[in-house]
């Protein structure tokens, strides 16, 4: 069997790529040729996965057509010329009256957990600032009530929240491209065997597909620019946009998009002939669905019976562009006000990546700096609820007086004997402190809990440098006080991981 194995991934993270190397291997163990080497495709590369996928693409179709030969009755599709797009939309001469939100408004049916197809709609309670008002960073403490959801979840699970898009972007996008967001349509299928989006319902307004479906507001892809070119009317705009979307001039699609996070909004903006002209059919091929954003959930039912609590860092930073960039989840979820009326967010639950010991006796060594504490909360709520000790929680933050979250919680705590606080204020001295540091400090009491009562280690935190750093802090631990060899101290920690006595959940 011949094969070719393009991988997808992201660098930041430790098992980069991790399945398409293994199936490569095992194919090859199998007996299959390989057409090419393994393709690994970046999303930490500056010009984006394409930087490894355009070369590998080019040689696989050049194998492919060798092996393969196509027919003489067929032709390759010149470049410039669209595929026919994945749906058509029908627009209404009238407005029907079911042509609303209202028809994706989620039932609860306790027999039927709430899902992506089926979120439920949970008032937001709270939404509350933890950080202080001189903090760069704004952080919230959301709660909301999900009474009545059937919803469950433990420690260590995970909620999905499906966002929106503001409504000053909505507008925008509408003028843009000289859309009514009032005027319904509805959708079919081009081929008899492709599903319509089933977030999306029929009829459907304008208005519902901009701010609840399309990610307007997402950092496009190449993909965006080929298509733009085909649409294209005029000349001028038609040779920018193909020469971005060409092989040779990625670095300049990235100056000009990836690296700024120029949205697709703002790159239609800056096309206004050929945005004007965008067929409505091609919308959904051209722009991609909104994903739902996941938090840790960072409450127990234990203790907060009906509630669910998220700890959310509102992504704001700012690039060459004039506007702030902004996440689009995490400034949804900080403009909704539930004290000025009703809020209701979509969202289910899934489990999550970390898993706790039901022992009573095991203890548990939780590092989470920053806002990777949120899962820490609830499993350590949930632990004390079930009258468990030996709660071991390493947090780091930059200033005691600013980004100490649930500091009078912990104190609490502490005072009754439930868990061991270590803290890490990495601008409150000269030397920047961090959690890594803290772990070495006490490496004895870390190899004592690991080592001889048979802790679980946890982690979860950005995935940028602090894993690798707390992962080389616990084997110069192994090595100190277990007098471990280093390849034995990675062999301990292999183990750890492969026991399930070390976790992480960390982001990128």
């Amino acid at each position: 069997m011949d094969f070719a194995v393009l991988g997808l991934g992201d660098s930041s993270y430790a098992k980069f790529n991790f399945v398409a190397k293994k199936l490569h291997r095992r194919l090859l163990q199998l007996g299959g040729t390989a057409l090419l080497p393994v393709c690994l495709g970046d999303e930490q590369h500056e010009l984006g996965p394409d930087a490894a996928m355009d070369p590998w693409l080019h040689d696989l179709w050049e194998k492919v057509r060798v092996l393969h030969p196509m027919p003489l009755s067929l032709s390759v599709i010149p470049p410039g010329v669209p595929l026919p797009s994945k749906f058509t939309m029908q627009f209404l001469p009238e407005t029907p009256r079911t042509c609303s939100e209202e028809q994706c408004v989620a039932r609860t049916d306790p027999q039927s957990p709430p899902s992506e197809l089926q979120p439920f709609l949970a008032p937001m309670v709270t939404n509350q600032r933890v950080t202080g008002p001189s903090h760069f960073q704004d952080v919230r403490l959301i709660e909301f009530d999900i009474a009545g959801s059937g919803i469950s979840f433990a420690a260590g699970d995970v909620v999905l929240i499906q966002p929106q898009n503001a409504a000053s972007h909505v507008q925008q996008f509408c003028q843009v491209l000289g859309l009514d967001p009032e005027q319904c349509f509805t959708l079919q299928p081009r081929e008899p065997d492709v599903p319509c989006p089933t977030r999306l319902p029929q009829p459907c307004s304008v208005r519902h597909l901009v701010s609840q479906y399309l990610d307007i507001v997402s950092v496009p892809r190449r993909s965006f620019f080929e298509l733009l070119a085909c649409l294209s009317p005029s000349e001028l705009e038609r040779d920018k946009l193909l020469e971005l979307s060409s092989a040779a001039g990625q670095e300049e699609l990235s100056q000009y998009c990836s690296r700024p996070r120029r949205t697709a909004l703002e790159v239609l903006c800056d096309f206004p002939c050929t945005a004007a002209a965008i067929p409505p059919d091609y919308l959904l091929d051209l722009i991609p669905p909104i994903r739902p954003r996941a938090f840790s959930i960072a409450s127990s039912l234990l203790a907060h019976p009906s509630r669910l609590q998220i700890l959310v860092a509102v992504v704001q930073y700012q690039t060459r562009l004039r506007e702030p960039r902004r996440g689009l989840c995490s400034s949804w979820l900080a403009s909704l006000h539930p004290g000025q009326g009703p809020v209701q967010v979509p969202l289910w639950v899934r489990p999550g990546g970390l898993t706790f010991p039901e022992t009573a006796d095991t203890p548990v060594i939780m590092v989470g700096p920053g806002t990777g504490v949120a899962p820490f909360r609830a499993a350590i709520q949930e632990r004390v609820a079930q009258s468990k000790a030996g709660n071991f929680l390493f947090f780091g933050c930059r200033w005691r007086d600013q980004d100490f979250y649930w500091e009078a919680e912990w104190k609490e705590l502490e005072k009754k004997g439930c868990l061991t606080l270590v803290t890490a204020f990495s601008r409150e001295q000269k030397q920047k402190v961090y959690v890594q540091h803290r772990l070495r400090e006490l490496g004895p009491l870390v190899w004592e809990l690991l080592d001889r009562r048979g802790a679980y280690f946890y982690l979860a935190g950005n995935a940028k440098y602090m894993p690798a750093d707390v992962s080389e802090a616990l084997t110069s631990i192994f090595q100190e006080e277990g007098g471990l060899s280093g390849p034995d101290a990675a062999a301990y920690l292999a183990r750890l991981q492969r026991t399930l006595r070390f976790q992480t959940e960390t982001w990128a």
